[in-house]
């Protein structure tokens, strides 16, 4: 049994083979969380995750896709069902998003979703995403600011730097690994994260606390590069969490299956 952590089977990229791709995955032992990004991404997950047994969802709002009549109560009235485990991804996003009023919105936002996580009780999945290469990176340090430190949750996609990892680490916080980390050096680089501190990152990272994703349909890893990204690959995710630390692939298989369910309270 595998864990992908953060992935959207619910997006449009499936509408032709859905349920392909999720038998597929769920037949290699793949189970799956159904992460949300807009209302719409967040309900329809969760019909998935109620038509599949392996599958759970949660409900969010990606930090570009603030519309103009957020309410952040909307989201609190899924929060009840069993199948929804987190709240998320939610965060902060300066890639896309680089004019101050907006960022503005963004942590105003982020702060409404981290007071809902508060009352009641859930993980947060967090997406921060920097500037583009060249700007000067703050991402991480603006979220640590936001962040209390009774949050539980995991960096989804983490891209920052040893310094930043060792702060989410610090605080109980996962570190969410996808198909980044088995790219060659200059994929790495064009995804926003510097090659070789990307392998030192994993290294540093205590198993205990890394979750294995695939955040399909994006993010392809290696050798499926070209291809769209389907919840079975996460193995791939998987065995070069292994090499970089020099442990067997089921010792990692088996420690982030169990981080995830302790994370998300998956009995």
């Amino acid at each position: 049994m595998i864990f992908d952590s953060h992935c959207h089977p619910q997006f449009s990229q499936y509408d032709k083979d859905r349920e392909e791709v999720i038998s597929r995955s769920l037949a290699s032992g793949v189970s799956m969380i159904c992460v949300g990004t807009d209302l719409e991404m967040s309900k329809k997950g969760i019909e998935l995750a109620q038509k599949y047994e392996g599958m759970w969802a949660t409900v969010g709002l990606h930090p570009n896709d603030i519309p103009d009549d957020f309410e952040v109560m909307i989201y609190h009235n899924f929060l009840q069902n069993p199948k929804v485990v987190a709240i998320g991804e939610v965060g902060l996003d300066y890639y896309r998003t680089s004019e101050p009023e907006k960022q503005k919105k963004q942590k105003e936002v982020f702060e409404q979703f981290i007071d809902l996580a508060q009352r009641t009780k859930k993980p947060m999945i967090l997406h921060f995403r920097d500037s583009p290469k060249g700007s000067s990176g703050r991402v991480h340090k603006d979220a640590l600011e936001i962040l209390p430190k009774d949050i539980t949750g995991v960096s989804h996609s983490f891209t920052g730097n040893l310094e930043e990892a060792r702060e989410y680490i610090n605080r109980g916080i996962y570190l969410g690994f996808n198909g980044i980390i088995t790219f060659p050096p200059s994929r790495k680089a064009t995804a926003g994260t510097v090659p070789g501190m990307c392998d030192e990152v994993v290294k540093y990272t205590p198993l205990e606390q890394i979750l294995l994703e695939t955040d399909a349909p994006y993010l392809t890893p290696e050798p499926y590069r070209g291809q769209r990204n389907e919840p079975a690959y996460v193995i791939e995710v998987a065995k070069k969490v292994a090499e970089l630390k020099s442990i067997s692939l089921e010792k990692v298989t088996e420690q982030t299956t169990e981080n995830c369910k302790k994370l998300f309270k998956i009995v």
